[in-house]
């Protein structure tokens, strides 16, 4: 049977007091996941994690996206370190708190070639996966940061508990406005994933790449994405990144339900 999770980037827009709280009203309106953000920082203690653990069991699919502060590609050895520290500060509280994966960006260039980069980023993702949380590698927006679909598949292929997130909308924004939701589960098909994680939400973007999330009502569009998954009878998550979170996953929860999908 095809599992569909839908749920927000963080607390709902609705929530005033954390995270419990938010886990409650994403089970009130009809929503089955979220995403924890630790956007600055991880300041979730254990206790808490164990308590979100309980609130969402069975109910709320969690995953976790790691500090924005991390770059594996840097040449600064405490920069580095720091950055490794914060995935594992996200690891021990995604396992606590039971999410299934943390996602984050790898990192910028800089003066790197892409291969030097791979390397790079391989490096540490062999030296921090496990099977505990997966490591989920986002595709990013920006032509300056590591995470092309080519090199995040090429990576996942290589490190055991390695998962690529698709973001749609930074392959559309870092495409310059061009997206094959079939091309993209092609690529990532030889990975074998069970359950795919990714992000979705309209975007604004340059010729540097994407600019800013936006709601859902214009590009790219997500009705197509709604078909190709259910045709492709995939397990997937779909966590919203639009200014409006919960708002959108609910307008993307009509398109499935209007496609003919059961929550």
């Amino acid at each position: 049977m095809v599992k569909i999770f839908l749920g927000p980037a963080g607390t709902p827009t609705i929530s005033k007091d954390g995270t419990l709280e938010a886990i409650s009203d994403i089970v009130k309106l009809g929503l089955n996941a979220m995403e924890v953000q630790f956007t600055y920082g991880v300041r979730m203690s254990r206790p808490l994690a164990k308590q979100v653990n309980e609130a969402a069991k069975g109910k709320v699919l969690l995953s976790v996206h790691a500090p924005y502060y991390i770059n594996l590609c840097t040449e600064d050895r405490k920069k580095l370190e720091a950055s490794k520290k914060r995935i594992l500060e996200s690891m021990d509280r995604a396992i606590t708190m039971g999410a299934q994966v943390v996602n984050f960006h790898p990192g910028f260039y800089g003066k790197l070639i892409e291969e030097e980069a791979f390397e790079r980023v391989k490096e540490v993702c062999e030296e921090l996966a496990t099977k505990e949380a997966m490591l989920g590698l986002e595709t990013t927006g920006k032509h300056t940061a590591f995470g092309t679909l080519e090199e995040t598949v090429k990576l996942c292929k290589q490190v055991k508990y390695c998962i690529p997130v698709i973001d749609f909308a930074h392959i559309f924004a870092r495409n310059y406005g061009k997206i094959d939701y079939g091309k993209i589960f092609d690529a990532i098909n030889p990975l074998k994933l069970k359950h795919i994680h990714c992000h979705f939400s309209n975007i604004e973007f340059t010729e540097k790449g994407e600019r800013r999330h936006l709601v859902l009502d214009d590009q790219p569009p997500f009705e197509p994405l709604a078909k190709e998954i259910l045709k492709r009878k995939l397990n997937i998550t779909i966590i919203s990144e639009s200014p409006v979170l919960e708002q959108d996953s609910l307008q993307m929860k009509k398109i499935f339900e209007k496609f003919g999908y059961n929550f």
